[in-house]
């Protein structure tokens, strides 16, 4: 069973409890403004979000932030998901909310934190995050369907 946890400041609100996300913002934000999700389908979101543990940023009761870790809670965890609508960006909540995932308490001592990122390297190696050295990259591999959402809408 997972621990539902609330962190505040300045008016704004960190929670792991899924019942309190605008699944509705999370999905438009990623099936229409991300670089990497866009057309992703609702019910691929919805059970996205079931098997993970979430992180809902919200100001005054409305979401405006989310992140999402898939996660073992013991060795591995990969960052996934991250953002912040557009017209509240600026003012430190991307790195409070990266801040709060990685001092959240089910996820310490973890071996490895993986994410993704095409555009926000400066966030993350704030918080100690590098590239994967050259000589290790040989070591990792993928199975990659960037189309994947486009095939699912085709009959």
């Amino acid at each position: 069973m997972e621990n539902k946890a609330a962190f505040e400041k300045d008016g704004y609100s960190i929670s792991t409890d899924k019942a309190k996300l605008d699944i509705g913002v999370i999905h438009h934000y990623l099936s229409a403004e991300s670089y990497w999700a866009k057309n992703i389908p609702l019910e691929v979101v919805k059970r996205s979000i079931d098997n993970s543990l979430c992180f809902g940023l919200d100001h005054q009761h409305i979401q405006i932030g989310f992140a999402r870790l898939v996660t073992d809670k013991a060795t591995f965890a990969y960052l996934a998901d991250v953002f912040i609508i557009e017209s509240y960006r600026g003012k430190g909540l991307s790195k409070w909310l990266v801040q709060t995932i990685l001092a959240y308490p089910e996820v310490q001592g973890l071996r490895r934190w993986m994410l993704g990122t095409r555009d926000a390297h400066g966030l993350y190696a704030q918080f100690g995050w590098t590239p994967i050295p050259e000589e290790m990259i040989s070591r990792f591999m993928q199975l990659h369907n960037p189309d994947v959402y486009r095939i699912l809408d085709k009959p």
